[in-house]
């Protein structure tokens, strides 16, 4: 009998505090079972956010370092790599990594792919077990493009290259940065793969859940939970049993200077930010629920980059205030959140559909998660060249006309299918990548110096 033991991460989203003790865990497992048993270590995407100062000052390249000494077998990339890089940055993201980056609907613009990517491996264990690995990642197709690449349906290129991996391999594991309902669909439609170690919807599987003959695992987000899947196969590499489990970090033994450790990650991250941006003469402060001097200088910044009749943002973007010597830790601190601008055209009357919506005061205390919003709540909106009075609207000092077409600027939170759901998922919208609302904020701040 052979096993074979699956250690996996995922979405660990730059939460670094709890990196020490999973790093001093992974290494204590795979000295344990290397003398007997085969360890294999996966990552499935979303490593790095850039809302912590360390990948923020280092483009992610500090996330690769970490990787390495836990001494990983292989990553798939998650939508925080590949849509809040720009392009040169995920390009050069992985040049010391040591070990496989498998995401195989990932390609340049020339439908090559980089040179830094695979589609899968196939890893063999000692007794000559073949695993057959294939990386997928989420379908943000026309982000990826904005940013200079070529993302492609991923369940169409697994169909391209699940025969060719299968039959390679004794047993075939997908990472799948998916989500849970498409690994739940792939698991249905693809009897090939035995292991689907998931990610993206941050959905934790206490022991895994089987749909038909198919295992899938999952740990949840931010370094809570490290997953374990062990196989056991007989001496015909049939596979015989497959078991997964989740170890809660928290009851993790602590490692030695964990918090100093994650502290140092932040102090380092700090001090590659110190650069000076601007020196304010006055503070900036900030109130999610009261429009601000600073509120409306970022939503004036929002349209002025965008060349918009109006722009409306939410207040709770801003985090805190700015004063005196203003730098890049600042910048980040106060508004962490990998949101792009974006723009969309309206009629009117859909406009106004919009401004009555941003009005309803429950959704001013609507606490958010994802979509790239790093804040707790959403806030007031502040408008710029949209007005009030006598209970009419008006854009940049003209009343509002029903069927004329007017473009906003919004941030790009608002257009994902979770807001404004009368108006907006019907709309062509117009996203402006790289750029974060930060640097917006930044150009403003040195336009205005």
């Amino acid at each position: 009998m052979e096993r074979i033991h699956i250690y996996h991460t995922n979405d660990i989203h730059s939460h670094l505090e709890n990196w020490p003790r999973i790093e001093q865990f992974l290494k204590q497992q795979r000295k344990q079972h290397q003398d007997q048993d085969e360890v294999f270590l996966f990552d499935i995407g979303d490593f790095i956010d850039r809302w912590h100062p360390l990948t923020e000052a280092t483009m992610g390249k500090a996330s690769i370092d970490l990787l390495n000494e836990c001494q990983y077998t292989a990553v798939t990339i998650g939508n925080n790599e590949g849509i809040n890089l720009p392009h040169n940055e995920l390009d050069q993201l992985y040049d010391d990594a040591q070990f496989d980056v498998l995401a195989a609907n990932l390609f340049q613009k020339n439908n090559q792919q980089p040179g830094w990517v695979k589609p899968y491996q196939i890893y063999r264990t000692k007794s000559g077990t073949r695993l057959g690995v294939i990386g997928l990642t989420a379908n943000f197709a026309r982000l990826y493009e904005l940013l200079g690449w070529n993302l492609t349906e991923p369940i169409n290129e697994l169909k391209k290259w699940i025969i060719a991996v299968k039959e390679q391999s004794d047993m075939v594991i997908l990472l799948s940065h998916l989500g849970l309902r498409d690994d739940e669909r792939i698991a249905a439609e693809f009897p090939e793969i035995d292991v689907i170690l998931g990610a993206h919807t941050h959905h934790f599987l206490e022991n895994g859940k089987l749909v038909d003959n198919t295992l899938l695992a999952a740990a949840g987000k931010f370094g809570y939970y490290v997953g374990q899947v062990t196989i056991t196969l007989d001496s015909q590499k049939t596979i015989q049993d497959k078991q997964a489990i989740l170890y809660d970090t928290k009851e993790l033994p602590a490692a030695q200077n964990e918090a100093q450790i994650a502290e140092a990650f932040l102090d380092k991250g700090k001090k590659l930010l110190n650069g000076r941006v601007t020196t304010l003469t006055k503070p900036f402060l900030s109130n999610p629920f009261k429009e601000t001097e600073f509120s409306h200088f970022l939503c004036k910044a929002l349209r002025d980059w965008c060349h918009t009749d109006c722009a409306m943002i939410n207040a709770g973007l801003l985090l805190g205030p700015l004063s005196g010597d203003v730098t890049e830790f600042d910048l980040l601190n106060i508004c962490p959140h990998p949101i792009n601008p974006c723009v969309v055209e309206v009629n009117g009357e859909e406009l106004k559909d919009i401004l009555i919506e941003t009005m309803d005061e429950s959704l001013h205390q609507r606490q958010i998660k994802g979509l790239g919003f790093r804040g707790n709540m959403l806030g007031i909106f502040v408008y710029d060249g949209i007005t009030f009075h006598s209970g009419e609207i008006f854009i940049n000092g003209e009343k509002l006309e029903p069927q004329k077409i007017y473009t906003l600027a919004l941030p790009d939170m608002f257009t994902f299918g979770h807001f404004f759901k009368g108006v907006l998922p019907h709309k062509d919208k117009q996203y402006f990548l790289p750029e974060f609302l930060r640097d917006i904020l930044k150009w403003k701040l040195k336009t205005q110096s």
